[in-house]
């Protein structure tokens, strides 16, 4: 476990309301694509392949300045505070005992949280601690003959009713997103550059 230092935290607080991550995920009546990002320049083009929001994995200072999409950070260990996104995952592990401090911590600073689930039963021990409104859905490399696509589903279907769920996949193409929105997923996240093939038809002009 590591302490992630405090700074820059007055930005995250700036246009929080407008770039609040439940509500860009849950607007609209498909499924929302989470654009996987390390720079400015990828959160830009991100965003102008209308993506609705970024995850990051680094600092997300880095690419906060460069758009106005919400950010969530997958962090790791116990962070000072969230300087620069709106959103933080928190990796569910029965054997780790800081699970519970890093959800205390998220409350604390009133961000949105994603709880990390790799399996139903790591779903039902989560939903037995507390009561999270997204959950990351993120199957192991290796579960048996069942593909990611196959355990995202069945994770899917054990999500109560009024949470909100996002799927993680290691290679993400344009039919297991039409079979994660037919399912009812409310984004996904996608690792390519190129958003086109994976985020529908353009919004008519007007």
């Amino acid at each position: 476990m590591h302490l992630i230092p405090s700074s820059l935290a007055t930005l995250r607080g700036q246009g929080m309301a407008d770039r609040r991550f439940s509500h860009a995920i849950a607007e609209g009546d498909g499924i929302s694509v989470i654009a996987a990002v390390e720079d400015a320049d990828a959160a830009r083009e991100a965003e102008s392949q209308r993506a609705e929001a970024l995850i990051v994995r680094g600092d997300p200072t880095a690419v906060r300045e460069a758009t106005s999409l919400p950010i969530l950070w997958r962090t790791e260990g116990v962070f000072a505070d969230a300087a620069g996104a709106d959103a933080v995952t928190i990796a569910f592990d029965e054997d780790d005992d800081g699970f519970d401090g890093r959800h205390q911590r998220a409350v604390e600073l009133g961000v949105d949280y994603a709880v990390e689930v790799r399996d139903e039963d790591a779903l039902e021990a989560v939903l037995d601690r507390i009561d999270p409104e997204i959950f990351l859905l993120a199957p192991s490399e290796s579960d048996g003959d069942d593909t990611p696509l196959d355990t995202v589903l069945d994770l899917l279907a054990a999500v109560p009713a009024g949470k909100l769920a996002i799927a993680d996949l290691p290679v993400t193409t344009r039919h297991e997103v039409q079979e994660l929105e037919r399912a009812g997923c409310d984004a996904v996240i996608v690792r390519t550059r190129d958003l086109a093939p994976l985020v529908g038809d353009s919004p008519p002009e007007v």
